[in-house]
This record gives structure tokens, C-alpha cells and sequence, in this order.
């Protein structure tokens, strides 16, 4: 499955193609929708989707010693916060059949 990637415009185009709505009105929606996400995580709340996900803010300790991958510098990170996703139920078992990345299924 690597390789394959869905953008925010192939969702507008796949609701717009679903139930035929302004394509105007359906980006707006989902902006908006998106929107309300970051704003409700930057208050440091957490987004709960049941049946979908949760996403939360996690705190990441900092280092003095972390390397840059790209250049290989030595430099310190400071503690951050960072967004991490949580699947629910209904995510888990919609995915838990999907083959591996070599293509094959998991029948053991």
C-alpha cells in the first residue's frame, strides 16, 4: 500500500461525486470540519470521532543530543507537543483483513 495517497481534494471530489452537492459548499464543509480539529487540539482538547478515531495532543520530551537525518548534525530539541491518532473499533476491524505491504494476506 505504500505510494498510495489521498488528498483533501480527492475527499471534496469523492463526497461531490457521492452526493452531488455544490463542490463549493462540500470544500467549505470539510475546511471547515478540518478547522475545528486543529482549533480544538491547539486548546489542547482532544477530537473523539467514534467508530473512526481520537486525535490528541502528546508531549514529546526534548534531547540534547538528537541528530538533524538529512545534514547528520548534532542538535538539541526542546519538549514539544505533537498530534497523534488513535483508531477506533470500527477502523481497527475495517482495516485488520487488508493485505501486507508484500502484497499478501496475513493467514496465519
Amino acid at each position: 500500500m505504500p505510494g498510495k495517497k489521498q488528498t483533501k481534494s480527492d475527499l471534496v471530489d469523492n463526497i461531490y461525486e457521492k452526493n452531488g452537492h455544490d463542490l463549493k459548499v462540500i470544500r467549505s464543509v470539510v475546511d471547515s470540519f478540518l478547522d475545528e480539529v486543529k482549533k480544538a487540539l491547539e486548546d489542547g482538547q482532544s477530537v473523539e470521532l467514534r467508530g473512526f478515531g481520537t486525535f490528541e495532543i502528546r508531549e514529546r520530551k526534548g534531547r540534547q543530543k538528537a541528530r538533524n537525518p538529512k545534514t547528520g548534525e548534532i542538535v538539541s530539541v526542546k519538549d514539544h507537543a505533537v498530534v497523534a491518532f488513535r483508531a477506533g473499533k470500527d477502523m481497527k476491524t475495517s482495516v485488520w483483513e487488508l493485505p501486507y505491504r508484500n502484497g499478501s494476506r496475513n493467514e496465519t
